[in-house]
Formats: C-alpha cells, sequence, structure tokens
C-alpha cells in the first residue's frame, strides 16, 4: 500500500490571554490508500485542532509547525488560493452539525453543484445532474426532490447524507469526518458507519473518523491512533489495541464504553479531568489519572516508541494493564 498523507512533527500553536497555548504536539502519522484511521481521544486532545490545521481551517489566532505531505504538496505551506484548489477535490472533510456546514439559504443542488463547478469545470446541468445521482448514492430516497429541498426541510441524519454526498463528489483521496455521529440517533449512526465503509470501498478513498466513541471505531477502522494532552499515546491496529491496549489510557476508554455484551457490569470510567492545555502537568500528562503511575512518569515525558509489530506506545510501565486494579 501507498502513502497518500504523511504528516511529521505537526504542532499548532494558538495565542490565548497573552500566552501560547500548544494544542498539538510533534503528531506524526501517516494514511495508506484505501485504509480507515480512527483517532479517538477525549474532547480537548487535539484530534479536531490537528486536522483542521491540515485542512488550513484554524482559528486566526492558530500556527502550525512541521509537515503535512499529500503525495509530494506540503498542505501546511499552501496559502489560501492554493487549498482552496486542493480542498473538496484531493481531500475532503465532513462536520460534526451539517446544519452549520450546509448554506441554509441555498436549495441541496445548488450547493452540491457548486463543487463540480469549480473543482471539475462541469456546466450547472451537468452538475446539478450529478449531484442527483450522488444523493442517491448515499442512499437519499427519492434524490430529485431532495436535491430541491433546503438543509432545514431534511432530518439530520438526511442533512449528513448531503455533506458525505458533497465530499465524495470529486472523489477525493482523503476524507475526513470530524465526530460524524454524534448528533444522531442509535439507528441512523449504525446507518452513517456502513455508508462510509461501503463508499470507501467503492471509491478507493482512504478515511480519517475523528471520534471521542470507541464504539463506532469497531468493525469500521484498520488503524487508531490514540490522542491525550495534543499528542499521541498509542497506535496500533484497532483489533490489537482493543484486545491488548498497552498505554492505560487507552484502557481506561475501553473500559469507559458501554458494551451490550456486558451491560450487567457497572462502567469503569477514567478518574479525574482531561488536563488544560495552558497548564499541562510535568513528565506524563495522563499520570495524575494512571493506575499505574510511578515516579519516572511524573519527572519525565516518555516518547512514543515502538511497542511490538506495527504498534506504538508512550508509556513506561511495561507490566501487565488487565490488572484487578482497573479491570
Amino acid at each position: 500500500m501507498s502513502k497518500v498523507l504523511d504528516v511529521i512533527d505537526l504542532g499548532v500553536t494558538f495565542e490565548l490571554h497573552d500566552t501560547e497555548v500548544r494544542a498539538v504536539n510533534e503528531l506524526s502519522f501517516s494514511l495508506e490508500a484505501g485504509e480507515t484511521l480512527a483517532v479517538v481521544g477525549e474532547s480537548g486532545s487535539g484530534k479536531s485542532q490537528a486536522f483542521l490545521a491540515i485542512m488550513g481551517l484554524l482559528a486566526r489566532n492558530g500556527r502550525t509547525s512541521g509537515r503535512a505531505l499529500l503525495g509530494d504538496i506540503d498542505l501546511l505551506g499552501l496559502g489560501a488560493s492554493q487549498l482552496d484548489r486542493v480542498r473538496g477535490k484531493d481531500i475532503a472533510m465532513i462536520f460534526q452539525d451539517p446544519m452549520t456546514s450546509l448554506n441554509p439559504s441555498l436549495k441541496v443542488r445548488t450547493q452540491l453543484a457548486e463543487v463540480l463547478v469549480k473543482h471539475r469545470g462541469f456546466d450547472r446541468g451537468k452538475a446539478e445532474r450529478a449531484a442527483i445521482e450522488m444523493l442517491e448514492r448515499v442512499g437519499i430516497p427519492e434524490p430529485a426532490k431532495r436535491a430541491a429541498a433546503y438543509p432545514h426541510e431534511m432530518s439530520g441524519g438526511m442533512r449528513q447524507r448531503v455533506m458525505i454526498a458533497m465530499a465524495l463528489l470529486c472523489q477525493p483521496k482523503i476524507l475526513i469526518a470530524d465526530e460524524p455521529t454524534t448528533a444522531l440517533d442509535v439507528t441512523v449512526q449504525a446507518q452513517m458507519l456502513d455508508l462510509f465503509k461501503s463508499l470507501t470501498d467503492d471509491f478507493g478513498t482512504s478515511l480519517v473518523l475523528i471520534t471521542h466513541d470507541l464504539g463506532v471505531v469497531a468493525g469500521v477502522a484498520d488503524r487508531m491512533m490514540v490522542m491525550y494532552g495534543g499528542r499521541a499515546v498509542e497506535k496500533g491496529r484497532v483489533d490489537d489495541l482493543f484486545y491488548d491496549p498497552r498505554h492505560p489510557y487507552t484502557l481506561g476508554l475501553l473500559h469507559s464504553t458501554p458494551h451490550i455484551a456486558r451491560r450487567a457490569e457497572r462502567l469503569d470510567p477514567i478518574q479525574g479531568l482531561p488536563p488544560s492545555l495552558e497548564h499541562l502537568p510535568q513528565g506524563c500528562s495522563f499520570h495524575p489519572r494512571c493506575a499505574f503511575c510511578f515516579a519516572r512518569c511524573i519527572e519525565e515525558r516518555p516518547l512514543l516508541l515502538p511497542a511490538g509489530e506495527g504498534r506504538e506506545k508512550a508509556c513506561f510501565y511495561e507490566g501487565p494493564l488487565q490488572s484487578e486494579e482497573v479491570a
């Protein structure tokens, strides 16, 4: 498999209250053609800011460092006009709330057609016909009728499908989905995840699934990157991290996730709160909440290092994690 995205030492810094806040630190990862990468972590872990930086969509007080290579193009080095030629065509993003991403005053077909007019040079009629075909492809019934509707006339699940259709119109190499199922009920969530899997298979698109919910990762993603305090703390294949987590934070996320097969068991949430990015603790950022913490964790920050075939972790603890203390 070939790399379609190679991110090297990505940093995201915000100027806030006369101080610098590091939202993302030294983040490196790659994305292979046709694979699905899940990026998981609690709110404030830096996962969304990392990909907003890659898309050139940071707030005005944000700055980036490092590289994000889409082929031989460094996305972090592009100007606004250059990014406009890449976004939507080669790399696209779906946001958590489609109602804030769709223009409420324009019909759906107009918004979809605009993508093809801009990036593929279609005339308006051809673009609208292609838009209706894509709406049908993503499972919207009566696509011609829905294309003539305004966003507020559609359900949340339908609007999310419209956003997926818009993102896939130009068949991008990479599709980034930021918490795409959070606002949907569970049955629609399942439909969306099935849709992602089938469409990425059909188009050969690589998918990045950003989520705090490990329940949406199983069965969809190939690999997983766990983030905490603005850094990656564990990486590996999804099955490996689910059945043999090597970082206490990954284990904590798994124990905090409801599971229908274990419905009689109480959840075991991670104690404490995520750290403030303005005042990260010395040493390992997770040590104040970690049941396996020892002296070195408080004094020294662990590096992300190999931890077996295709795996990496940032943790000094080498003993078994499935102990009575947290199981």
